[in-house]
């Protein structure tokens, strides 16, 4: 069993990944910024550097760094690629 103390959970049906903290809900991901985010608020400063570390992270269900069939794009934003 793995012992990490972030867990990224299964996608959920709305698109994103809840995320916990030392079994602490953080939040509903929807990109690995917001993760990042997450774990910056947790007292985490290099959190990107931590995400693919298996001592630090547990990816459950589906790939690691997907986040669901909506996902937002992060180059063009929530409502789209801007014009």
């Amino acid at each position: 069993m793995n012992e990490a103390p972030i867990v990224i959970h299964r996608p959920a049906g709305t698109a994103g990944r809840r995320v916990t903290i030392r079994a602490q809900v953080a939040g509903l991901a929807r990109s690995d910024n917001d993760v990042i985010e997450f774990l910056r608020r947790a007292g985490l400063p290099d959190a990107g550097e931590v995400l693919d570390n298996p001592r630090w992270v547990q990816w459950q269900g589906g790939r690691p760094h997907e986040y669901g069939a909506a996902s937002v794009d992060e180059t063009a934003g929530p409502l789209g690629p801007q014009l």
